[in-house]
């Protein structure tokens, strides 16, 4: 499977095209709410967000395999920290897209500082940059197929 490419400049356009009103094809999230935990995710990789890890520790290079293939995301996963209900913190989805891209050039930042840094998901285990952007390659393709804006 092709995943979306990781620049900042080919990822906003396609935020920019969501509404309020825009619907998902598959799930329960609002636009808005996927932008925020699209937020949330790359907090995580700054370090800014930390979470336990959900997985045994000999499972972890299994799914960091997963990491590097191929195969899509699964649609209708739920993550333990990724709330369903949670409250959204931007008045409305274009702030909630504005965070997004502050958050992003922090991420960018956070490892250009010292590119041998290493954060951990709660799935993944202690990932690097470029693990990170692989993550994110694939978590923004799955969810901008999910609300139909990936063209």
């Amino acid at each position: 499977m092709e995943f979306i490419e990781i620049d900042i400049s080919e990822i906003i356009p396609k935020l920019d095209k969501l509404t309020s009103e825009t619907k998902p094809l598959w799930g329960d999230m609002s636009a808005q709410r996927m932008v925020e935990h699209l937020t949330d995710t790359i907090k995580i990789a700054s370090g800014k967000i930390k979470f336990p890890l959900e997985v045994p520790e000999d499972k972890i290079e299994k799914m960091q395999e997963f990491l590097n293939s191929d195969k899509p995301m699964a649609r209708g996963i739920v993550v333990p920290f990724a709330k369903k209900n949670e409250a959204l913190r931007n008045e409305e989805i274009e702030l909630a897209i504005d965070e997004f891209l502050l958050e992003w050039l922090d991420f960018d930042e956070h490892y250009a500082e010292n590119e041998n840094r290493t954060e951990s998901h709660p799935y993944y285990g202690q990932l690097n940059y470029d693990q990170w952007c692989r993550l994110h390659s694939k978590h923004l393709t799955h969810h901008f197929e999910q609300f139909g804006i990936l063209d």
